[in-house]
C-alpha cells in the first residue's frame, strides 16, 4: 500500500531541529503503526545531502546506531510511539526556517521519502521555563526539581499536591510536566441493579466529587430503582467521528465529490484502518453547503474512546483522497462538524460515542414511601420542566442534572472529563401509567467512555473501573450501560426532591461546608 506523503510527514517531530557542534539533529516519532526501519539512505538539509555513511541514530531506549549499519538483515525496531533522534553532521542551521528531506525504507513498504520544513528559534536567555528532563521527565529527580521550581516561583508550599502512591511513569502520555496529583474525594453509592445486555447485576458506583449531597442523592435514586426491579439499559448505536471539510471550485464539484466518496469507500476504509488494529470505518456522512463538503467519518473504536485513533485514521484516509482526487482545492482535517468537546444537535441526532437508554417502571408505592411524591405529580412536573422550561431555555437536555453523575464517574474512572460537554446531552421522558406507576426513561445520545487507553490505566482510575468489573478489553459497553443507569437514578432523585420541596433542605443538611 502506497503511503501518502501527508501521512509520512507525521513521523517528523516539529520543533525538534536543533543545531549541534558539528551539524544538526532532529527527532522522528512513530505515530502511525508498528514498523521496522530497514534503511536510512540520506538526509538533505537546505539542499546539502548527507549519506548513510555519516548519519547516526540515537534510540529512546538507549544506544546509538550508524545509519550505514541498518539493513533488511539488520533492521531497527520502530514500534508505535518510539522516538529516534537523527544526527546529521556537516550542515548548518541558523535561526529561521529550513527544508529537510528524508530517504528511508520500512520493512514491507519499500523505499519512502518525505519533505518537511522546520525552524530554529532565536535564543531567549531571559525566558522562564518549567524544568524538564529530555531523557526521563517522569523520574523522581525531574519531578522534585519541578516541584522546587513551582514552590520557589510562586512562594506557595505544596504539602498535598506532591503526595502520590503510584509510579509517575504510568502518567506518561496523560500529562506533561508532572508535579503531583489532585486528590478529589470519592464516595460510593449503590449497589445499583442494572439489567443491561452487557452490564447485568448489582454494582457499587464510585463517584468523585466535591459537591455535597451528590452521592447521597444518587444513592437515594438507586434505592428507588432497585425496589422497582432495577434499571434496564440498552445501547442502540456506537460511533466516533472526525469531520474534515473539502473545498471545491463550485457547488457542483462538492456534489460530485459526495458521490466519489461513496464509490471509493472500500479503498478509503482500507487507508484509514491501516493505522489502527481495532478501529473500523463504518460509513461517511457528507453534508453539502456552498462549495464545501463536510464529511463525518464514522468509526467504531473498540474499548477506547477513540478521538485520537479516528483523527489519525481519518488523516491517513484524507491523505489518499487528496492524492487521488484532483478536484479538491483546499482541505482541513477538522471542520468543527464532529463538534468535539461541544454539545450539538448533529450528535444528538446522529450519535457520538455510545447512544444508550436507561429506563424503569417505578412503583408508585415506592415513590410514595421513599420519596414522598406521587407518580402523577412527577409526570406533570416533567411536562412543565421538560416540555416548557427546557424549550424556553434552549438547553441541550430536557432532564435535570445528567452531567452530575457523568462527571463524577468520569473523574473516578479516568475518562476525558471534557467529553462531558457532549455526554451531558440527554432526552428524558416520563409517563404516568394506567396502574399508577411512573415510567421514566432517559436517552444519552453522545456518551463518550472508555475502558482502555487514555486515563483508564492510571492507578486510582483503574481501581475504580475494576470495582465495576469494566477495566480493559470488552468493558466499554458494560460501562456505558452502568453510567446510563446511574444517570437515571439521579433524575428520579432530584425530580422527587424538587417536587416534594426537599431540595433546599437536603443541601442544607448534607451540602453545607462553611
Amino acid at each position: 500500500m502506497k503511503i501518502p506523503s501527508l501521512v509520512l510527514r507525521q513521523l517528523y517531530t516539529n520543533g525538534s531541529l536543533t543545531p549541534t557542534g558539528d551539524g544538526v539533529s532532529f527527532s522522528l516519532k512513530n505515530r502511525l503503526t508498528d514498523a521496522r526501519l530497514t534503511a536510512l539512505k540520506s538526509v538533505t538539509v537546505d539542499g546539502t545531502e548527507v549519506s548513510a555513511d555519516d548519519l547516526t541514530l540515537t534510540l529512546d531506549g538507549g544506544g546509538t546506531v550508524r545509519a550505514s549499519e541498518v539493513s533488511s538483515s539488520n533492521p531497527v525496531d520502530f514500534p508505535l510511539r518510539r522516538v529516534v533522534t537523527v544526527h546529521v553532521p556537516g550542515v548548518e542551521a541558523g535561526e529561521g526556517v529550513h527544508k529537510l528531506q528524508l530517504q528511508f525504507a520500512i520493512e514491507g513498504m519499500g523505499d519512502l521519502s518525505f519533505k518537511v520544513k522546520d525552524s530554529v528559534a532565536a535564543e531567549r536567555p531571559d525566558r522562564v521555563t518549567v524544568p524538564r528532563d529530555r531523557q526521563d521527565d517522569y523520574a523522581e529527580g525531574a519531578i522534585r526539581e519541578r516541584q522546587r521550581f513551582v514552590q520557589e516561583y510562586t512562594g506557595t508550599p505544596m504539602e498535598h499536591v506532591t503526595q502520590y502512591s503510584f509510579d509517575p511513569h504510568i502518567a506518561a502520555g496523560n500529562v506533561e510536566s508532572f508535579i503531583g496529583v489532585a486528590q478529589v474525594p470519592i464516595g460510593v453509592a449503590g449497589p445499583l441493579q442494572v439489567n443491561g445486555e452487557h452490564a447485568q447485576g448489582e454494582f457499587l458506583i464510585p463517584l468523585a466529587t466535591a459537591e455535597g449531597t451528590l452521592v447521597a442523592s444518587y444513592n437515594r435514586g438507586m434505592k428507588v430503582l432497585n425496589l422497582s426491579g432495577g434499571v434496564k439499559c440498552t445501547i442502540s448505536d456506537d460511533a466516533m467521528q472526525r469531520a474534515p471539510v473539502f473545498i471545491f471550485e463550485d457547488a457542483r464539484g462538492a456534489r460530485d465529490f459526495k458521490d466519489w466518496l461513496d464509490e471509493n469507500f472500500d479503498e478509503i476504509a482500507a487507508q484509514a484502518e491501516a493505522t489502527t488494529s481495532v478501529g473500523k470505518l463504518k460509513n461517511i456522512d457528507t453534508y453539502l453547503s456552498n462549495h464545501f463538503a463536510f464529511s463525518r467519518f464514522n468509526f467504531s473504536t473498540g474499548d477506547a474512546a477513540g478521538q485520537n485513533m479516528v483523527g489519525r485514521a481519518t488523516f491517513a484516509a484524507c491523505s489518499w483522497i487528496l492524492e487521488t482526487n484532483d478536484t479538491i482545492r483546499r482541505f482541513y482535517l477538522e471542520s468543527n462538524f464532529a463538534t468535539d468537546k461541544k454539545a450539538s444537535m448533529v450528535n444528538i441526532m446522529k450519535t457520538r460515542g455510545k447512544r444508550v437508554t436507561a429506563e424503569c417502571k417505578i412503583s408508585g408505592d415506592v415513590l410514595r414511601e421513599v420519596m414522598r411524591v406521587e407518580p402523577k405529580g412527577l409526570a406533570y412536573h416533567w411536562g412543565v420542566a421538560a416540555g416548557i422550561g427546557s424549550v424556553l431555555s434552549g438547553a441541550n437536555n430536557n432532564g435535570l442534572h445528567s452531567p452530575n453523575g457523568i462527571t463524577a464517574m468520569f473523574i473516578a474512572t479516568g475518562q476525558d472529563v471534557a467529553n462531558v460537554s457532549e455526554s451531558s446531552a440527554a432526552i428524558l421522558y416520563a409517563e404516568h401509567t394506567d396502574d399508577d406507576d411512573l415510567y421514566l426513561s432517559i436517552t444519552i445520545p453522545s456518551l463518550i467512555v472508555a475502558t482502555y487507553g487514555g486515563g483508564t490505566s492510571l492507578a486510582t482510575q483503574r481501581e475504580c473501573l475494576e470495582m465495576l468489573g469494566c477495566y480493559g478489553k470488552d468493558g466499554v459497553m458494560k460501562l456505558a450501560e452502568i453510567v446510563a443507569g446511574v444517570v437515571l437514578a439521579g433524575e428520579v432523585s432530584l425530580a422527587s426532591a424538587i417536587s416534594s420541596n426537599d431540595w433546599v433542605s437536603s443541601h442544607e443538611k448534607f451540602g453545607r461546608n462553611r
